[in-house]
């Protein structure tokens, strides 16, 4: 099984929180590649992260949690 993370890239908005507000990709379910997974909300800006490959979502935090440049927020795993 490969595995592929996703995790906060630099958003540019410094000392601003950054929250997972709402999975795109219920976790345990199916990600396709490049398809928005997750939806981070920093202050007023929503970004989504895609999916670096197709496989099962394994979430790490959950709605709601805070999070940082670099943090894995989940796991794809290619069967």
């Amino acid at each position: 099984m490969t595995r592929h993370e996703i995790t906060v890239a630099d958003l540019g908005l410094d000392d601003v929180p950054i929250v997972v507000s709402l999975w795109l990709v219920e976790p345990g379910g199916k990600a396709t590649e490049g398809e928005p997974a997750v939806e981070l909300l920093a202050g007023c800006a929503t970004v989504d992260l895609p999916a670096p490959a197709d496989g099962r979502l394994e979430a790490l935090v959950e709605e709601g949690d805070e999070v940082r440049v670099g943090d894995r927020v989940a796991v794809i795993v290619e069967a």
